[in-house]
């Protein structure tokens, strides 16, 4: 069995060079990249102001890869349906952004597009047990939602730990995505614990030897955890 099969890599744009994003976006793919996440943030759920609507669609032509879109929005159910017309794939909102949960993430199925729901550090895992089965994706965010660059918290492997126990043990198929802080040297913990999709910003954007052998880097050292 091949078990890079098993890991999916989603560099974040946020790390990217803005000025030919295109560009930047077409190298993460062309260099293996599974997922392209896409860090919406709008300065008030989080205090970094990123991109929106526009951006997303005018990227879109870049790739044809997967649109992981993360959005760290209030009232993110005011720009679902745009989001999925402009080209997102999956569409994860912040469960400490949203009132009726139940009804956003049916909104997003609706659109077209995959449900994911994050969970900022500080947010227990027991926000999840109702909506759980409704989910495409669960995003543990091992940093502060808002800036990239952040090193990853430690406390957050035990998080990871209880929602691949809380898929298992009901028998779902949720992606459980990561994003924070990862690279080669905690990839194969953040595996360990339960996680199979991993963002990358810095660790990717910003290496030495270049995007694609950044992603095989990561990839590697996830792989070693399964």
């Amino acid at each position: 069995m091949n078990l890079t099969q098993n890991i999916e890599i989603a560099p974040s744009v946020l790390a990217a060079d803005f000025a030919r994003l295109g560009d930047q976006i077409a190298e993460a793919d062309e260099g293996g990249a599974d997922y392209i996440h896409l860090d919406v943030m709008d300065g008030h759920f989080v205090p970094n102001l990123t991109f929106g609507v526009p951006i997303i669609a005018a990227v879109r032509g870049s790739t044809e890869a997967v649109f992981d879109v993360h959005m760290m929005v209030d009232s993110p159910e005011d720009y679902i349906d745009e989001l999925a017309a402009a080209g997102a794939d999956i569409i994860t909102v912040h469960v400490e952004a949203v009132d009726q949960l139940h009804q956003v993430i049916k909104q997003i199925k609706d659109s077209g597009t995959l449900a994911g729901l994050a969970l900022s550090p500080a947010t227990p895992v027991t926000t999840l047990q109702d909506i759980l089965p409704e989910l495409d994706l669960v995003l543990i965010m091992s940093v502060n939602p808002g800036f990239g660059g952040q090193s990853f918290i430690p406390n957050t492997i035990g998080k990871i730990e209880q929602v691949r126990r809380m898929l298992d043990d009901n028998g779902l198929t949720a992606k459980l995505e990561v994003d924070g802080g990862i690279g080669p040297d905690n990839a194969e913990d953040v595996v360990t614990a339960g996680a199979r999709v991993l963002v990358a910003g810095s660790a990717v954007y910003s290496s030495v030897d270049g995007v694609a052998s950044a992603i095989k880097a990561i990839r590697d050292a996830a792989c070693r955890g399964l």
